[in-house]
């Protein structure tokens, strides 16, 4: 039977970029069904597939797995042979690391920097460096970035994986918000945004009409 994913806006909805762009980097086929966040029956939809009312949401046969992380980490398992994840132990380790990392971090990033991927906010994106949190979470994701492309690129770990895939929506706010970079991470940037699967979730994402207030 076919896997069907539920996700919400493609403008707004950061963690379901995350499994479908790690899904359609892989390769793996799959139904889409779109739900608008933020409106009166967004819940009443949502539960029609997710016990846990949100988004986003997998649904293969009898199994519904309704977590990004746990969706990514199912389809390695059960789809795609295990490649998303690097294949070298200690590399492995240190992708679920920062993987896990991003899944449960960053909540100031994440409140002031709302993913918003057809709009440019420089103004507030100013405002938001330079608060201590927001300016502490973009630290940290440099240096996250920085140790992993120290293995040599063009992605976290060489190759796509689910670390990048975790990681792009931050990429989109970075450049809503104004976020300079240096060049490494620049470059970084530059090849997630690049990816094909990437170029199709924004090219949606710029044809919705709907907005959210953050």
């Amino acid at each position: 039977m076919s896997l069907t994913l539920i996700i919400g806006n493609k403008n707004y909805s950061s963690w379901s970029l995350r499994p479908w762009l790690a899904m359609k980097q892989a390769g793996v086929a799959f139904n889409e069904v779109n739900v608008l966040l933020q409106r009166p029956d967004t819940s009443e939809k949502i539960l029609r597939y997710s016990p846990s009312g949100r988004v986003p949401c997998l649904v293969d046969g009898e199994l519904t797995v309704f977590d990004s992380l746990a969706i990514c980490e199912y389809v390695n398992d059960r789809h795609v042979g295990g490649t998303l994840w690097p294949r070298e132990v200690a590399a492995r380790a240190q992708a679920r690391s920062v993987v896990a990392e991003m899944h449960s971090s960053f909540s100031a990033l994440r409140k002031h920097m709302p993913m918003d991927i057809r709009s440019r906010h420089a103004d507030k994106g100013a405002a938001a460096q330079s608060r201590t949190d927001v300016a502490a979470d973009i630290t940290r994701i440099h240096a996250v970035w920085n140790d992993c492309l120290a293995q040599g690129g063009p992605m976290l770990f060489g190759s796509f994986s689910i670390a990048d895939a975790f990681y792009a929506p931050v990429v989109t706010r970075f450049a809503t918000y104004g976020v300079k970079l240096p060049p490494l991470l620049a470059a970084y940037s530059e090849n997630v945004l690049a990816l094909p699967a990437m170029q199709r979730w924004t090219a949606a994402a710029k044809a919705e009409s709907e907005t959210i207030e953050a």
